[in-house]
């Protein structure tokens, strides 16, 4: 009886194939864990160039978020609340970095912020250099997130639909107090939701930043980076810094489920 309630509705073999599923995600975590050094697993994590890559993924990936909600929310707002010729196009061209393999992106970078790229080359000759450069983590960082924020933020704009707006705007409040006011709470927690996912992408980063900004210890070494360098020279020490990432990304996946959940509540009230 207590099965049957549990999984009323749901078939057997649903369950079965969904238990294959979660084995498949959590069996290499086990893996991962039962091959972590714990004797030694704090002077590991806590090395200089452990510490130095973890504290500049830190950095950059908060600044990315932040630079993913100054362009993202008006991305969002307008691919929501407006209606133009080649929207679909440029919705499709917005989140293209969801699918597009990182290193790509990099080099998309690369040749737009380089020093002889379509940008670079101009602020290289007023002493600005980008690639190769913290500013490049953060930059590849970003390219990478923002359309997490854009996707979860439009969505919720759609959601939550614009009466509210419409009724604001009748009592004479402008554009801006309006967004100010009604829409932006409305959707506080899908904004929080996506930035979390953002920050999340931003920390995980590796193919973009490797092939835009390099491989600098204390510059551009970001957590992802050291992982990958110390995997040859002392597997104890990678498998300790993804055990720090793995935590992390739990904890970060977590804010964002209760984001989401406080969403859907808050819709369906």
């Amino acid at each position: 009886m207590v099965e049957q309630s549990r999984y009323a509705g749901i078939p057997r073999w649903v369950v079965v194939v969904a238990a294959i599923g979660a084995l498949f995600v959590l069996l290499p975590l086990a893996a991962m864990i039962t091959r972590v050094n714990w004797g030694e697993f704090v002077g590991l994590v806590t090395s200089e160039s452990s510490v130095s890559a973890l504290l500049l993924s830190l950095r950059t990936s908060l600044a990315a978020t932040a630079l993913c909600i100054v362009l993202g929310v008006p991305m969002a707002l307008v691919l929501a609340r407006s209606r133009f010729r080649g929207q679909r196009i440029l919705r499709s061209l917005v989140l293209l970095p969801l699918v597009l393999p990182p290193v790509v992106g990099g080099i998309a970078l690369l040749y737009t912020f380089g020093r002889r790229g379509l940008v670079g080359q101009a602020l290289d000759g007023l002493g600005i250099s980008i690639a190769f450069s913290t500013t490049a983590v953060v930059l590849a960082q970003t390219f990478v997130a923002l359309p997490f924020l854009v996707l979860s933020l439009e969505g919720a704009l759609r959601t939550v639909g614009t009466r509210y707006e419409a009724v604001g705007a009748t009592l004479g409040a402008g554009p801006t107090t309006v967004l100010r006011r009604i829409t932006l709470p409305l959707v506080l927690p899908a904004l929080v939701s996506g930035a979390v996912l953002s920050f999340a992408r931003a920390l995980g980063e590796f193919g973009a930043t490797l092939t835009f900004a390099g491989s600098l210890q204390g510059t551009t070494r970001t957590l992802p980076l050291e992982i990958y360098l110390q995997r040859e020279t002392s597997p104890d020490t990678a498998v300790a810094l993804s055990l720090v990432l793995v935590v992390a990304a739990v904890v970060v996946v977590g804010i964002a489920h209760r984001a989401g959940s406080t969403r859907y509540l808050r819709g369906a009230l």
